[in-house]
């Protein structure tokens, strides 16, 4: 059976990581086909829009996409890009696994956790309003029942169905006491429908420390938007950086597996960029699609590959560019 999936290079070194996939995916003789559609930066200078209306039909069409970085503007210019998609297709679970990899060196060891973040609300709601006259800017946190009950339940489920033993729920309650209280409300919730999970919860400064400290302590991790977004972070340098580690936008009916990393424009173009967290999002992608042979034999290959240094890109201490990476993984299939 062919997957029609929808493939969206994105900026900067997208073009170069989003070709190091299809290669692999090639030598491997995955079962996809891709459908090519732009967005961002590449896809306004070719169409005039961000985003246009073939990538939301494409998506709408094959329920599931890869997609590289795609560029955003700080603190002025247009909304994201990655946060428009997410909240269009409802994608409310942004999952991040991060986990130690033999031959990446960090300071720490044990690290294997995987972060849900709520994807669609809190202070990424886009409820902002911004006063001329007395330069006063307001960023309203809209925070749902409905929204925190899933996350946390979509928590408690991947937990439940991958023999992980706790879910932590991040919250800052003592301060922000009702949309606090929502989380914490629907992590009870989860816990009585998944007693044989352990559920905890930490207030996010603590957390933060906490994760610096014994980072292995932690399994599952739940939270809000926009604490999610900082602590997806924090735990990606827990493993090597935001160059190793996956990403998958998830909703009931769409899927989106994107690299977490940015567009890279200092080396965009000049083949020298790590495919590894688009590859590793991949990965995540095809066990999604239930192609689980061909995930486990790259998988296989990259974690090989992985362990030895001279064979990564100079990100990771290696001699080797974009191409050649790509290769050395191909070789190890």
């Amino acid at each position: 059976m062919q997957h029609i999936i929808t493939l969206i290079p994105g900026d900067g070194i997208g073009v170069e990581i989003v070709e190091s996939i299809k290669q692999i995916f090639s030598a491997v003789n995955t079962p996809i086909i891709w459908e090519v559609e732009d967005i961002g930066k590449t896809a306004f200078e070719k169409s005039g829009s961000l985003m246009p209306d073939s990538l939301f039909a494409s998506i709408e069409k094959n329920k599931v996409a890869l997609k590289g970085p795609a560029e955003t503007p700080v603190g002025k210019g247009f909304q994201s890009v990655n946060v428009q998609l997410r909240q269009k297709f409802d994608l409310y679970a942004n999952v991040r696994p991060c986990k130690n990899i033999e031959g990446v060196q960090t300071k720490f060891t044990g690290v294997d956790l995987v972060l849900f973040r709520e994807n669609t609300e809190g202070l990424y709601s886009g409820i902002q309003f911004f006063d001329e006259r007395l330069q006063i800017a307001d960023s309203i946190s809209r925070v749902t029942r409905v929204g925190c009950d899933r996350i946390v339940e979509s928590a408690f489920k991947f937990a439940h169905e991958n023999n992980r033993k706790k879910v932590t729920v991040i919250h800052k309650a003592n301060i922000l006491k009702h949309s606090g209280r929502l989380l914490l409300e629907a992590g009870e919730k989860a816990h009585a429908k998944y007693p044989h999970i352990q559920m905890e919860d930490k207030i996010i400064d603590n957390m933060a420390m906490q994760l610096v400290r014994y980072p292995e302590q932690f399994d599952v991790l739940v939270t809000s938007n926009l604490f999610g977004d900082i602590l997806s972070d924090l735990c990606a340098g827990l493993v090597g950086g935001l160059g190793v580690v996956a990403g998958a936008n998830l909703g009931n009916d769409y899927a989106i597996f994107e690299a977490v990393h940015g567009t890279a424009p200092d080396i965009a173009g000049k083949g020298l960029a790590n495919p590894t967290a688009l590859l590793r999002s991949a990965i995540m992608m095809l066990e999604h699609i239930k192609l689980h042979e061909h995930a486990q034999k790259i998988q296989n290959a990259l974690e090989k590959t992985l362990k030895v240094k001279e064979l990564c890109t100079g990100d990771l201490g290696g001699k080797a560019n974009t191409a050649t990476f790509t290769q050395n993984i191909i070789n190890n299939l």
